[in-house]
């Protein structure tokens, strides 16, 4: 990613950003399998791997390439785990972000029909491959959608970490799981991200998980509330201590999360009037952004560039 002053509109497009996921969409779009299996099997780490298997997923009509794949290599993992993400992003398209009182039933039986096809195949290929990360991974989505209770999705996410300990992706899916918008509680939510952060090793993404639990506890409060909690310090020193273990420690991985990652650290500092701290998640992201933190904020390239024009004048 450029260390620049950045100065023109931010990119959001992870083809963009990130240039060879080019070859994964144009593959999945073309219904080439070969060259689908190839791209993933060819990335470092399962974090990359879910994020990869994120963006097949988003792909309007994957579902039939990969149901036709899936048909034709009935014992192979990869094919039934993408086919799974797909229908869960189908079903999440339908019911859509809003907070439950705002989805209509009709949206919510829709919802519910598409997690249990994922589920069908992913209760398989469990059983099957019990250490099979995007697996375990998509059931963690799928058991928040469908409402299963914390104590199944802490058992789901205990199987996936028994075979990959400290998968970030998997930590975020618990993670929202303990926010009370999904049945948790801030104590729950915070603890879990902060005991994730401690026992991960330096330069690990993990240690965004803090900075993500403060942006959904932000995100809950009232007007006014929610501005004092961020700029509390001892918040902006918990954020600074988690960024410099995670995202600024020598041994970090610039994968696929990266993006997202230095966003994270960017917006919740900035929330919080922090513009010296934020800064330089700014300058490291250069034009490039996510999806994520900044949607949480209304017009996501809006938001943006309000905050990175202020981070970058006032820090």
């Amino acid at each position: 990613m450029p260390k620049t002053e950045p100065s023109a509109r931010p990119r959001f497009d992870p083809c963009v950003t990130m240039p060879s996921l080019q070859r994964l969409r144009t593959a999945v779009k073309a219904g080439d399998w070969p060259a689908t299996e190839s791209f993933i099997a060819s990335l470092p780490d399962e974090d990359d791997r879910a994020f990869a298997a994120s963006l097949a997923a988003g792909i309007k009509g994957a579902e039939k390439f990969l149901e036709r794949v899936v048909g034709e290599r009935p014992g192979e993992p990869l094919p039934r785990a993408l086919l799974a993400e797909r229908y869960i992003h189908i079903g999440w398209d339908i019911r859509s972000d809003a907070r439950a009182q705002y989805v209509s039933g009709d949206q919510f039986r829709q919802f519910h029909a598409w997690l249990r096809r994922a589920e069908h195949l992913l209760i398989e290929l469990c059983a099957e491959h019990p250490a099979y990360a995007l697996a375990w991974r998509a059931r963690l989505i799928s058991a928040r959608g469908l409402e299963l209770g914390q104590s199944e999705t802490r058992r789901r996410y205990d199987r996936l970490v028994e075979h990959h300990p400290h998968h970030f992706n998997g930590q975020q899916q618990l993670l929202q799981k303990l926010c009370p918008k999904w049945g948790g509680g801030w104590e729950l939510a915070h603890g879990f991200a902060r005991e994730c952060a401690a026992e991960a090793p330096p330069g690990s993404l993990v240690g965004v998980l803090v900075a993500e639990a403060h942006l959904e506890h932000w995100l809950d409060l009232e007007s006014g509330a929610d501005e004092r909690y961020l700029r509390d310090p001892a918040v902006r020193d918990e954020l600074v201590a988690a960024a410099a273990a995670s995202v600024w420690h020598p041994d970090f991985h610039h994968g696929f999360h990266a993006i997202g990652a230095h966003g994270a650290f960017a917006a919740t500092l900035s929330l919080g009037g922090h513009y010296a701290e934020a800064a330089p998640h700014f300058r490291e992201l250069g034009n490039n952004a996510s999806e994520s933190p900044w949607n949480y904020l209304g017009d996501k390239e809006a938001a943006f560039i309000k905050h990175r024009t202020t981070a970058l004048a006032k820090g």
